[in-house]
């Protein structure tokens, strides 16, 4: 009885959080017309394609996408080797101020993003890099989290492994690349995840790196539609339609991973 009463309360908390979700994908098969009389149906009156067909040949979604994409692939090759440089060189390497440095990784993840927003936009303008792609690109290529996420993940591989390697001759970095970094594939896998996650849902920080219409990125052009762009009425479909397809490529991305992001010490034991 108890089971069947944490069952339901499960699935209705599961409702409450797939309910929205069904929405957006319903709304974005229907007609303007059936998405403003109602909005909270999930069968649609006559199912349409308009909303896709406008969204791709009529706007400059394309744009945005390949914008996104290209910045998202940048940034997650950028995060992984150098947080895992990073979390490498805190965690076996011994140099004077080392535990200086760790703390003020720390206290950077306590500060909220939107506290930095100006620091940034100025930093960008005054390096030239203000309305470019290495302004959009660069100041999301690490971050403190992922650099705490390797350091913890290096701390917990066996010394003896990389003492081997370096009786066999081998320097700091070929003993990280060689040796270490492929045991770390759990953790690196995480970090993709998260990196991707992160940098294909960032706005704020494309707010004041760039405004060029050609630099748009999913999350500024999504924002634009809520806005009312593209034309008049509420066009729930096309919004709704933009708000699904920017789910795909995050999606696809966590349910290939998902059973790594859960194996997080997988690496370790091997070694």
């Amino acid at each position: 009885m108890a089971r069947t009463a944490t069952y339901a309360v499960l699935l209705a908390v599961a409702a409450v959080y797939i309910y929205p979700f069904l929405i957006n994908v319903a709304t974005s098969f229907k007609t303007d017309a059936d998405a403003t009389s109602d909005p909270l149906s999930l069968v649609p009156a006559s199912w349409s394609l308009d909303a896709y067909s406008r969204l791709f040949l009529r706007s400059d979604f394309p744009v945005w996408f390949a914008n996104s994409a290209i910045v998202t692939v940048c940034v997650t090759a950028g995060r992984v080797f150098l947080n895992s440089l990073a979390g490498y060189a805190l965690a076996r390497v011994d140099f004077r101020g080392r535990g200086v440095v760790f703390a003020g990784i720390i206290a950077v993840m306590a500060v909220p993003g939107v506290v930095l927003l100006i620091p940034k936009f100025l930093v960008i303008n005054q390096l030239g890099m203000y309305d470019t792609y290495a302004g959009m690109i660069i100041p999301l290529l690490s971050d403190a989290a992922g650099i705490f996420i390797m350091k913890n993940f290096f701390e917990s591989i066996p010394r003896s492994v990389e003492e081997a390697a370096k009786i066999d001759g081998a320097s700091t970095f070929r003993t990280f690349w060689s040796v270490v970094l492929p045991m770390a594939r759990p953790a690196l896998v995480t970090l993709v995840i998260l990196s991707f996650q992160g940098s294909w849902n960032e706005l704020s920080h494309f707010i004041v790196s760039a405004q060029s219409p050609e630099l748009m990125t999913l999350t500024k052009g999504v924002a634009q539609l809520a806005s009312g762009a593209l034309s008049q009425g509420n066009q729930y479909p096309v919004k709704l339609a933009a708000a699904a397809v920017m789910t795909i490529p995050v999606a696809v991305m966590f349910f290939i991973f998902q059973r790594r992001i859960m194996n997080t010490t997988e690496g370790a034991e091997k070694g």
